[in-house]
């Protein structure tokens, strides 16, 4: 500093070599934890120190600008200190370019939302560096709005790619907004396109929360879009990101005197009376007066002992089917009381309902909400349920003949998906009897909750699986007394599920299962894993495990992550239910191929998810090795 100020040259090239080297060797945190607040402090109203600090990181290597560079953005304290100590690194250096518009932002997602908001505050704070902010705006709604790169990249790029957009919007100015307007508002079009074709609710809300901050910042004055979500912490850390922190912007605020002289400028008025004047509207006295005479003469019923009417509910089968396909609007509370007793008259009455099981299950799949009564999907979904165990062959055939029919909208096939897998669990799991010996005892049957997606309880399945293989040694573990019981499911097992295996590549005029009806497919996948892991112990399941493999392996490319969760989840159940012997029998060739493939996914698949449940089954294929190595020859 003394030669600069005396006006001496002097080269710190020698510095910038050594902070380049040890940044590349690992011990960028040691240096640079010392290093940049010193410089913070020097650099704070010394105009020389800012320009050595520019100078030491220019003069680095290109070959070592990425650890210098990154490491200063993770240790800066905030964006405006980073423009001290950068200048404008990024306008003089191509590589600190690449490293801070490419490489950290479209090339890696393990960084902090920190770290993000020093980048791109960086950008912002200097008129040269603007260009480049919006520039990398522009490279990221890109980015965003690409269906392939929404399908092959991992949720948690596509959530720090969304971070970055939010932020870029927050240093937008108004002239910035009007100049890039129309490419604002097409990248949200289509990157909204893409993210609500997604199967997965997360990919969804993150293209709804993009999506309403774009339509925010080019609709200033006109409506923006709004989407139904359920909020959680990620969705208002995202929406906090489009609000500048404090270190960018400060709110004004009066001096002593102007706050008294406006506080004193204002009526004073009661609290009371503020929330009064506020909550009514002003009428005048006689007409306020005139409205409270002309009820006073008026004397209420006395409707303490009045009784509500009862409507009874039919108590026959073919009584239900009347109410429920009559269209008369007077039988509304009828038809109410019918939908509620349904499902006991149903299992009260089985042989009357399999006189009518197929016609009864056809009115079920089709009946549609009259009036508002409160848990009617789940009433609805319990009484097909009653009905398909109560006579599981001819409802089973006609139900997954409609699965693959015309005229039936996505929700009703994904209903029959969700029916079928309940009946089947109900089927195939043994009744408890008796009492317990400890309390608190858990039943070994996964229970999968009416109302909700069979596709989210595989994940539970496998592992109550897995659990139940497992030998620990304790005391006081609780016992359930079971009763000795046939698995009802054993006999239709084949019926639930070849069915619906046989047609997945025909495509029809309204049902795609192979184009965009994606998310249907993956709920079918999943729906296939759970009745393959019902069908334990079945007759059938060795021929299930077969067409199951052969099923996997033609889909095992797909490009959506929840169909591709699904195929592995199809593999676990095959590999927990059919016995080893017949494994190693009928499928030897066939898993050394799914080992194989199954590598490749714990590898390469950008989802986390499959490649947590590509290991698990290779662990399940490693344990059916030790059995194979263990038998005696």
């Amino acid at each position: 500093v003394c030669f600069i100020s005396g006006g001496l040259d002097c080269s710190i090239s020698f510095v910038s070599h050594v902070l380049g080297k040890v940044c590349v060797h690992g011990r960028q945190k040691e240096i640079l934890g010392v290093l940049v607040p010193r410089l913070t402090d020097l650099t704070k109203s010394d105009c020389i120190w800012q320009r050595i600090c520019w100078r030491l990181v220019e003069c680095v290597p290109d070959r070592w600008m990425e650890a210098v560079v990154l490491g200063f953005v993770q240790r800066a304290p905030g964006a405006d200190v980073l423009s001290r100590l950068l200048g404008n690194l990024v306008v003089k250096n191509k590589k600190a370019q690449f490293v801070v518009t490419q490489k950290i932002l479209l090339l890696q997602y393990g960084h902090t939302t920190a770290v993000l908001q020093n980048l791109l505050g960086y950008l912002s704070l200097d008129g040269l560096r603007r260009t480049l902010l919006l520039k990398v705006l522009q490279e990221l709604l890109e980015t965003w709005s690409s269906s392939s790169a929404v399908k092959h990249s991992p949720a948690e790029q596509q959530l720090y790619i969304s971070k970055a957009i939010l932020i870029c919007l927050s240093h937008l100015k108004e002239p910035e907004i009007d100049s890039c307007r129309q490419e604002l508002l097409m990248s949200m079009m289509e990157g909204m396109k893409c993210h609500l074709d997604s199967s997965l609710p997360q990919l969804q809300r993150l293209g709804m929360v993009v999506a309403e901050s774009i339509s925010l910042k080019i609709n200033t004055e006109g409506p923006v879009l709004k989407f139904e979500y359920e909020e959680d912490d990620e969705t208002r850390e995202l929406k906090s990101l489009l609000v500048q922190t404090p270190s960018f912007f400060a709110v004004p605020s009066l001096p002593d005197d102007e706050s008294e002289k406006a506080g004193a400028a204002l009526p004073l008025v009661p609290e009371s009376n503020e929330k009064s004047h506020a909550a009514a509207p002003w009428m005048p006295d006689e007409e306020s007066d005139a409205e409270l005479d002309s009820d006073d003469d008026l004397l209420p019923y006395d409707t303490s002992e009045d009784k509500e009417l009862k409507i009874k509910a039919p108590v026959y089968i073919r009584d239900c089917i009347e109410v429920l396909t009559g269209s008369r609007s007077e039988d509304v509370d009828k038809w109410e009381a019918t939908v509620k007793a349904l499902e006991s008259l149903v299992r009260k009455n089985p042989a009357a309902t399999r006189e009518v099981s197929v016609e009864l299950a056809k009115i079920l799949l089709h009946l549609e909400e009259k009036t508002c009564i409160e848990g009617f999907v789940e009433l609805r979904q319990r009484a097909q349920v009653a009905v398909l165990t109560t006579d599981p062959i001819p409802v089973a055939e006609y139900l997954t003949s409609q699965f693959y029919s015309l005229n039936y909208s996505l929700r009703q096939r994904m209903d029959i998906l969700d029916v079928l897998v309940l009946a089947a669990q109900e089927l195939s799991c043994p009744k408890f009897h008796g009492k317990t010996k400890h309390s608190g005892a858990q039943k070994p049957c996964i229970q999968l909750p009416l109302g909700s997606d069979s596709s989210k309880d595989w994940r539970r399945i496998v592992d109550e699986r897995i659990k139940s293989k497992t030998r620990r040694f304790n005391t006081g573990q609780s016992h359930v007394e079971l009763a000795s019981c046939p698995n009802e499911f054993n006999s239709v097992a084949g019926y639930f599920f070849f069915p619906l295996i046989q047609h997945f590549d025909r495509p029809l005029t309204t049902f795609d299962l192979l184009g965009e009806d994606h998310l249907v497919l993956g709920r079918l996948v999943h729906t296939l894993a759970i009745l393959m892991y019902l069908a334990v112990n079945t007759v059938a399941v060795t021929a299930m495990g077969k067409a199951l493999l052969e099923f996997v392996w033609v889909l095992r490319f797909h490009t959506d992550s929840y169909v591709r969760q699904g195929l592995l989840s199809c593999i676990s159940s095959l590999l927990l239910s059919v016995p080893t012997d017949q494994i190693l029998a009928d499928m030897t060739e066939e898993l050394l191929e799914t080992q194989s493939w199954l590598g490749d996914v714990m590898e390469k698949d950008p989802d986390g998810d499959c490649r947590r449940l590509a290991l698990q089954n290779l662990l399940l294929m490693e344990n059916l090795k030790k059995k194979l190595e263990a038998v005696p020859s």
